[in-house]
């Protein structure tokens, strides 16, 4: 497994590796969640890169990014044992050097939901992302539906500005109790993480009343803000139901339909999310 920090020797050495070449993207702080994303990519791939780097344009200026949570040693050695070619770990100024003042805003679908309450995350992540496939031109990239939105805003950005990456999103990897597998779950106590599990309970709540016929958004939002609410450590963000397309609140679900959510619990912003159609059992 090769280590590159620099954009030049990642530029050089994936214009020599085999193809096809998958890449990772990661902040670091590796689970079960990114180990997924790593294996399927190395089923696919004859090369296989995972690039760690926290980036600091999605995070807003009263958000975590100081006390982000890194374990580099213990995520190079996971890296290494799941036969990762190569890892690209840039610096800040490596990637966003003096003078960079260029940004990709992926205009309407990054508007609502995590768009709303963090001004400007989607906007870092889209340009981080192209910023990725440009250095390490791959054929494929991994994400997670974990992060719905912004798997949504990945594909958007690839087609529209012609990058030609297969994206790929992979199933959301949870806990045995349903809760999301994020790096952010290491800021919860343990009385925390057992109402965080609210959150899928919310969700599995409303794919039930889907299933037993109803269909109007406004009567399972609410059913869902009432479970929420009942947990006294959850604070809702949002609830939603949308289009999975383009993300635009629907009044009756009669297309394939993401719910998510994102709720506050202690120090810990957690998200979460189900795709329903009218296949789903």
């Amino acid at each position: 497994m090769e280590l590159i920090t620099t954009v030049t020797a990642m530029v050089a050495l994936q214009a020599q590796a085999p193809r096809p070449l998958g890449l990772v993207p990661t902040m670091g702080f590796l689970h079960d969640g990114h180990i997924s994303l790593v294996r399927r990519a190395r089923q696919e791939n004859s090369t296989v890169v995972t690039s760690i780097f926290v980036n600091p344009t999605q995070f807003g200026p009263q958000e975590d990014l100081a006390n982000y949570p890194r374990s580099t040693e213990r995520d190079l050695e996971a890296l290494e044992k799941e036969g990762v070619d190569i890892v690209f770990m840039p610096s800040t100024g490596e990637m966003y050097p003096a003078g960079f003042e260029t940004h990709v805003d992926p205009g309407d679908i990054a508007i609502p939901l995590e768009g709303e309450a963090r001004p400007g995350h989607l906007i870092g992540v889209a340009t981080i992302v192209t910023k990725l496939f440009t250095i390490t031109r791959p054929n494929h990239a991994y994400f997670g539906q974990k992060d719905g939105q912004q798997a949504r805003v990945i594909q958007h950005i690839n087609t529209d500005l012609n990058l030609g990456v297969t994206v790929v999103i992979c199933p959301t990897v949870r806990e045995s109790d349903g809760l999301a597998m994020s790096s952010r779950n290491s800021y919860l106590n343990n009385a925390e993480r057992k109402s965080a599990t609210i959150l899928y309970r919310a969700l599995l709540h409303a794919k039930e009343l889907f299933n037993q016929g109803e269909r109007d958004t406004s009567n399972i939002r609410m059913a869902m803000i009432n479970l929420i609410e009942a947990e006294p450590t959850a604070y809702i963000d949002y609830v939603s139901i949308a289009n999975l397309e383009t993300l635009r609140e629907i009044k009756r679900i009669d297309q394939t339909t993401m719910i998510s959510l994102a709720v506050r619990i202690g120090e810990a912003r957690l998200i979460d999310n189900l795709i329903i159609s009218e296949m789903t059992e």
